[in-house]
């Protein structure tokens, strides 16, 4: 068969990607179709357990993630109506995270793709986040501008092509979701921390306390949510000491403006510079109302196609990966059994 027409061959012909998260608190494992289409995405989720101590508790993260893991993988496929025969490609998280959890799913897509002969690829998490908006929307490609928004994450990136990313800013202490949870507990709220000031927000006066928006002087693009974590604290100190009643609704309100404000601002300047007319968000701080509320706004004002997520597919999934995962495989990308676990992976890095 001539290189044409094997060329056209391979493109008619699915490609299954089994993909694997467990960077964090979620047991995950999904099966998707030629990159867009998800056929199965199974999540056991620990938040229950870790609400208990006020955040993840990474030993017992990992011991629930080597109870859970077959069990989730198993569901994946059988929801997927597919076995391992059918699977091209094992994608699996190996960094950023903790690095216990990322341990179990690297050991046990290693164990899978050993003794099955399927390939293996390792997926940089952020990644996976960034390439959850393929999934419902079908007619997004590169270049466009993403905002990476979790737990542990800021990042506003230049999205060149598939996997080719240009980081154009970073967060310089707390990330955005880091600042929600923190700023939660101190009010009352408990874990985690996002949903419920999204939730209480909407009660609340966002203009009723005036918290700071920090700038980076020598990086435009860079973020800091520190200051304003601390500022929120001398607040609430200072009402206690005053005897002033603190309206946790106001505060809750007033804190996720500050921070919505500076993600919109940096992001807006971002496209603007870059000349790009296609947006996205991803992580879980993106499926936050008040964020998606001011972004569509502001991208609708620019003429600026905006992507975003569903909720589902914000936290942390297995099908981000699987997408993730299956650009890389056409990429050629392969890794060894010598994979391992990195809990500081820079997005962009490769091993």
């Amino acid at each position: 068969m001539s290189e044409k027409g094997l060329q056209g061959k391979m493109e008619k012909e699915d490609v299954l990607i089994l993909a694997i998260e467990s960077s964090c608190d979620e047991t995950a494992a999904a099966v998707v179709k030629n990159g867009r289409e998800v056929l199965s995405n199974i999540i056991s989720s620990q938040i229950a357990l870790h609400t208990l101590y006020g955040g993840v508790v990474p030993e017992i993260a990992s011991r629930k993630h080597i109870e859970k893991i077959n069990q989730v993988i198993e569901e994946a496929l059988k929801e997927a109506g597919v076995t391992l025969q059918d699977i091209n490609a094992i994608a699996v998280t190996y960094g950023p995270g903790l690095v216990g959890a990322l341990l179990v799913g690297v050991s046990t897509a290693k164990a899978i793709s050993l003794a099955s002969g399927i390939p293996l690829i390792g997926v940089h998490h952020i990644e996976g986040h960034i390439s959850a908006n393929y999934i419902e929307n079908k007619e997004l490609e590169p270049p466009f501008i993403c905002l990476v928004v979790s737990g542990g994450h800021s990042h506003l990136v230049a999205v060149r092509d598939y996997g080719e990313y240009e980081i154009l800013g970073r967060t310089r202490d707390d990330a955005a979701g880091e600042a929600f949870d923190k700023v939660a507990r101190a009010i009352g709220l408990g874990y985690p921390g996002g949903p419920k000031i999204d939730k209480v927000s909407k009660e609340g006066n966002p203009d009723a306390i005036h918290f700071p928006r920090a700038k980076v002087v020598d990086a435009v693009y860079d973020f800091s949510f520190s200051g304003l974590k601390s500022a929120v604290l001398n607040y609430l100190n200072s009402c206690e000491m005053k005897g002033i009643e603190i309206c946790q609704a106001d505060v809750a309100a007033s804190f996720q403006k500050a921070v919505v404000d500076v993600l919109v601002e940096h992001s807006m300047q971002a496209v603007k510079e870059y000349g790009l007319n296609k947006f996205a968000i991803a992580g879980g701080v993106a499926s936050n109302s008040s964020l998606r509320v001011a972004l569509a706004k502001e991208c609708a004002a620019r003429k600026i196609a905006f992507y975003h997520p569903s909720p589902i597919f914000c936290t942390d999934n297995a099908a981000m990966i699987g997408v993730a995962g299956y650009y890389e495989y056409c990429k050629g990308v392969r890794h060894g059994y010598d994979l391992n676990a990195v809990p500081n992976l820079r997005l962009g890095e490769r091993i």
